[in-house]
């Protein structure tokens, strides 16, 4: 399994004056944006380490996700979310011929922590011997700054914060703080104890 962005978060999106504000950065000088670089900097990866520990794209984009089989005949857990839709679904032959998927053929189980393609009929659509799936959609809460959860912001700000003050311990990992906020958004993972 691989998956890629396909489109990225715009600096426009970015909060890069609350950022400042955050750190007081322009307090009693006048801002002439020679920062905003590198705070976009600390931003991006600050939304990015959140990805990855939560699994959520913070920001709606498209991504491709390209799997040789499916995790069941009739489904699909996506390893990404919120989703919003499923673009398109094509079998990729051996020698590159690509298929476009019916949309009839399957559905999107949204959910927080699950999504799910699923099959409409008994099983979805399979690449020949040595071929592949593409699998492209549309996730994250939202496409800008004004419309995230307001925890997911506040995390964004101290890891930015942390980044920008290089203060971060790697032994420690991310701040406190942040794991709180973030303790909402990830998947609870459940193992069964074998005897």
């Amino acid at each position: 399994m691989m998956m890629v962005e396909v489109t990225s978060v715009a600096g426009s999106a970015l909060p890069v004056a609350a950022l400042a504000d955050h750190l007081r950065l322009s307090r009693g000088f006048a801002d002439d944006g020679s920062q905003d670089g590198q705070l976009e900097s600390c931003l991006r990866a600050a939304a990015s380490a959140i990805e990855a520990r939560t699994g959520k794209a913070l920001f709606r984009r498209r991504f491709a996700l390209t799997l040789v089989h499916w995790q069941e005949d009739d489904a699909h857990v996506l390893p990404l979310a919120p989703v919003d839709s499923i673009d398109s679904v094509k079998l990729i032959s051996r020698a590159g011929a690509e298929t476009v998927v019916a949309e009839t053929d399957y559905d999107l189980c949204p959910d927080l922590h699950a999504p799910t393609l699923v099959a409409r009929g008994r099983k979805l659509p399979s690449p020949s011997q040595g071929g592949t799936i593409e699998v492209e959609f549309t996730a994250g809460f939202s496409a800008d700054w004004a419309d995230l959860p307001a925890d997911l912001k506040q995390a964004m700000l101290i890891l930015g914060g942390a980044f920008w003050g290089q203060d971060m311990d790697p032994e420690k990992g991310v701040p406190f703080a942040v794991s709180v906020l973030l303790e909402p958004y990830r998947a609870l993972r459940l193992r069964g104890v074998s005897p």
